[in-house]
C-alpha cells in the first residue's frame, strides 16, 4: 500500500478547509493523505502589519522548511499568499479550481452603504491594495488595520473596532458567512489580488515524480492554471509582495486569455490599469507584456514612490 501523502498547512479554520479540500480531491483518485499543522511567522505576529514584517514568505517559510526536510510532501496555501518568486528547490505543482474572485464587504450591521459619503463607515482590512483602492474610489471611507484569522477579525468587528470587514469572497463563503455579506464588489473597481480564490499546492523539487504526477492529476485545474500563470508572471515583473498594491485578473474564453491588471499609489491618487489578450498557451508572456505596459504607463514611478515610502 502506498504511503499517505502528507499535507502541510497552517492551523486556521480557513487553512484547514483548504487542506481538507485537497485531501478530498486526492481521495477521489484513490490517494490517501494526512494533515500536518505548522505555525508560521504570519500566524504568530498579529500586532504588526504584513507590510512591516516583510512580505516574502510570511505565511510560507516554515512550511517550506518542512517540505525541504521531507516531513511533508506538499504545502497548501491560499494562492494569493504565495510570493511571486519561490526560493530555489520549490515549485507550485497545482492550482485548484478557482472560487469567485470578488472582494466583499462583510458586516454584522444591516443598512451600511459604502457609496454614501454622508454615512460614517470604518472598514477593517490588512490589505494595502484594498486600502489604496478605497482611497481612489471612496475616499470618504476610513480604514483600520485588522489581522488574524477570519473568526478573530469578525470578533474584533463585533466588539466595535470597525463597522465592517473588506475581504475576499472565497474565504467568507468557505467559512459559511454568506449571511453577513452585504456587498459583492465590482471587479472593475476592486480587481483582486493575483491568485485570489484558488488554492496552491507547493512541493520540493525533489518530490518523487510518480507522487507528484498523481497529485497534479487529482488536484490541478487546467483553466485556473492558465489564469494564474499569467497573473503570477505579471506580479513577478512588478515584484509585487503583500506591501505593493498591485492587482490582476485573467479570464479564459475558449483558449483566449484576457488579462487585466495594474497598480494604485498608496494615497489612491494614481491608478493605472491595462489589458492584454492572447492565446492561453502564451499565459506567461501575456503577464510580462501587461507588466511592461503598466510600468511604461507610469507604473514604474508609482512603484518607486511606494518602495521609497516603505523604507522609511
Amino acid at each position: 500500500m502506498n504511503k499517505p501523502i502528507r499535507i502541510g498547512t497552517r492551523g486556521s479554520k480557513l487553512a484547514l478547509w483548504q487542506a481538507y479540500h485537497v485531501a478530498d480531491l486526492l481521495k477521489v483518485k484513490g490517494l490517501a493523505s494526512e494533515i500536518v499543522i505548522i505555525e508560521t511567522k504570519g500566524d504568530k505576529i498579529l500586532d504588526v502589519s504584513i507590510a512591516k514584517i516583510g512580505s516574502k514568505g510570511v505565511f510560507t517559510e516554515e512550511l517550506e522548511m518542512q517540505l525541504s526536510s521531507g516531513e511533508i510532501d506538499i504545502a497548501v496555501h491560499s494562492a494569493k499568499d504565495m510570493q511571486s518568486r519561490l526560493p530555489d528547490g520549490f515549485e507550485i505543482i497545482a492550482f485548484t479550481e478557482r472560487e469567485e474572485v470578488n472582494d466583499i464587504i462583510l458586516s454584522h450591521k444591516e443598512g451600511i452603504d459604502y457609496k454614501n459619503a454622508d454615512q460614517s463607515l470604518v472598514l477593517g482590512t490588512s490589505s494595502t491594495r484594498r486600502v489604496a483602492t478605497l482611497k481612489h474610489f471612496y475616499p470618504h471611507i476610513q480604514t483600520v488595520e485588522i489581522r488574524g484569522n477570519l473568526q478573530t477579525r469578525i470578533a474584533k468587528m463585533e466588539s466595535g473596532v470597525c463597522d465592517a470587514l473588506l475581504l475576499a469572497y472565497a474565504g467568507a463563503h468557505r467559512m459559511g458567512y454568506d449571511d453577513l455579506i452585504r456587498f459583492k464588489l465590482s471587479l472593475d473597481e476592486f480587481t483582486p489580488a493575483v491568485g485570489q480564490g484558488s488554492v496552491a499546492l507547493e512541493s520540493s523539487s525533489n518530490l518523487d515524480p510518480v507522487v507528484k504526477n498523481q497529485i497534479i492529476e487529482a488536484c490541478h485545474h487546467r483553466e485556473t492554471g492558465y489564469r494564474l500563470l499569467a497573473e503570477r508572471a505579471f506580479l513577478r515583473v512588478l515584484e509585487g509582495g503583500c506591501s505593493i498594491p498591485v492587482f490582476a485578473l485573467a479570464d479564459l474564453e475558449k483558449d483566449i486569455l484576457h488579462l487585466k491588471g495594474g497598480i494604485v499609489s498608496l494615497d489612491g491618487r494614481k491608478r493605472i490599469v491595462q489589458k492584454v489578450s492572447g492565446s492561453a498557451i502564451q499565459a506567461e508572456e501575456l503577464g510580462k507584456k501587461l507588466a511592461d505596459l503598466v510600468l511604461s504607463d507610469g507604473g514604474e514611478e508609482i512603484l518607486k514612490e511606494i518602495k521609497k515610502l516603505l523604507k522609511k
